[in-house]
């Protein structure tokens, strides 16, 4: 038999897509034309420049994402807090299992007194934080709709 006669239906390569993009558009900007441009294309957060003049084409919703780095510090400052009060209750737990093995029930109570204390204005300090990041929080939600997002 000739092997050279049979067809084979094998494909090699790439798959095709099912719906592929062929038309091509060109245009041109001016240097400030094209930096209004490029600002919108980071406000909007997208990665690809086509998918966003796509959008804008089309009249798809376009996000801009706007980064308040007042906001974003809080945020650092705030996780590294519940890190320190995370290490500080772990302390805690270590202080008073050494506090009733090495220390008399007189002496170790007296301790625990003063360290109660120190946690109570732990606690208070941990309500005002509260209060501030509940205040922030409707800072920006007022801030949001008065933009209209």
């Amino acid at each position: 038999m000739d092997t050279k006669n049979i067809q084979h239906n094998q494909y090699n390569g790439r798959h095709k897509k099912l719906n592929p993009t062929t038309h091509r558009y060109v245009f041109r900007l001016n240097d400030e034309d094209n930096a209004k441009f490029l600002s919108l294309f980071e406000q909007s957060g997208m990665k690809i420049k086509a998918h966003f003049i796509t959008s804008v084409l089309f009249s798809k919703e376009i996000k801009s994402v706007k980064f308040d780095k007042s906001v974003l510090d809080f945020y650092i400052k705030l996780t590294e807090l519940y890190g320190q009060f995370r290490a500080v209750g772990v302390n805690y737990n270590q202080i008073v299992k050494i506090l009733y093995r090495n220390f008399s029930e007189k002496k170790a109570a007296a301790y625990l007194f003063k360290l109660e204390k120190q946690t109570a204005q732990m606690v208070a300090i941990c309500k005002e934080i509260m209060v501030i990041s509940q205040q922030l929080e409707q800072h920006i939600t007022e801030k949001n709709t008065k933009n209209g997002r």
